[in-house]
């Protein structure tokens, strides 16, 4: 089983076909999920559509939502003929909506039945299976509790965890205040690794520089980021250098050019440039002119832009943007 040692996590409206493939520019080893699918969509929905991506996004793991055994199970084995790396059930998303439809987050109270749903996503494909989940919620948040849902699932043969270092409220928060109200806790997870050394134990949670994600990983197997990779997402290169030793990694103008036919090819499709330019916002971030350069792609012009002039090493150096 490969282990992937720096994962960047699914997003909704985020982390999209085109948000990946400009990330593959960047980094050659991170594993990329999409975001979230429902299994429903898939069953019911233009499965080409929602599970079609570049071949270049390898390493890539598709996120499903579902609490249907069945349902996943048939979702899994058409995804996986679309050749994934890796299938992951949401049992993390502690989003009301999402509640509503009994997935995510609200399904650590149900061990059993996620236990049903992995297994019957792995008896439909040879492809890895991995869970995302909290390590609690609301006052469901002991360590017990926590261990009783891990090798409840563990039992099925699955071996990949990832582990959100919060717990969730499932009602009076925000998605965005489950992202930041409930304390972190890195301890529960470092003694879940401990006690689950079999497992493959990935962290996940307010990790807000490689800085830090190199100082938890004595105790996990790998480290979930998010939106620092999103905001910042030339931090990746550092990524692969850093932890990959990878020597090769690219400068952000060779990136810009090797982006050039990608918005071509999709724009020649009918695809605006601007639902590509949106995740490349944050390339020169901390840079000076940053600002301008945001504003160069979110102008009233935005999606009628000359990419060969614009992303040029004059061009970049005439605006004050260049490295």
């Amino acid at each position: 089983m490969t282990q992937y040692l720096i994962q960047v996590a699914p997003m909704m409206d985020y982390t999209d076909r085109h948000c990946r493939y400009f990330f593959r520019l960047i980094s050659k080893n991170v594993l990329l999920f999409t975001e979230m699918i429902t299994a429903k969509a898939i069953l019911h929905g233009k499965q080409n559509k929602l599970l079609a991506y570049h071949e270049q996004e390898h390493p890539i793991c598709l996120q499903l939502g579902g609490s249907n055994p069945n349902e996943l199970a048939h979702a899994t084995k058409i995804a996986a003929e679309y050749g994934y790396d890796e299938i992951n059930l949401n049992v993390g998303c502690p989003s009301t909506k999402v509640k509503a439809g009994m997935f995510g987050a609200c399904l650590m109270a149900k061990p059993t039945l996620v236990a049903e749903c992995i297994d019957a996503m792995q008896n439909a494909s040879s492809t890895p299976i991995s869970v995302k989940t909290r390590i609690g919620i609301d006052q469901q948040d002991s360590y017990e509790f926590l261990t009783h849902f891990i090798a409840t699932i563990a039992a099925t043969g699955c071996k990949i965890f990832i582990i959100h270092a919060r717990k969730a409220w499932l009602n009076g928060l925000s998605p965005k205040g489950n992202r930041e109200i409930p304390p972190l806790q890195y301890d529960v997870v470092y003694r879940l690794k401990r006690d689950f050394p079999d497992l493959t134990i990935i962290l996940n949670g307010g990790i807000q520089s490689l800085d830090a994600a190199e100082e938890h990983l004595p105790y996990v197997n790998g480290i979930m980021i998010g939106r620092l990779a999103y905001q910042n997402p030339y931090l990746l290169a550092e990524v692969d250098s850093r932890f990959y030793q990878d020597k090769t990694v690219p400068d952000r103008q060779t990136i810009l050019a090797n982006l050039i036919p990608y918005i071509e090819r999709e724009r020649a499709q009918g695809t605006a440039p601007a639902h590509i330019t949106r995740h490349i916002l944050g390339l020169f971030h901390g840079m000076p002119n940053a600002k301008y350069w945001r504003g160069l792609l979110t102008g009233p012009e935005k999606n009628e832009l000359d990419f060969h002039e614009l992303f040029s090493n004059n061009s970049l150096t005439n605006r004050g943007i260049d490295e």
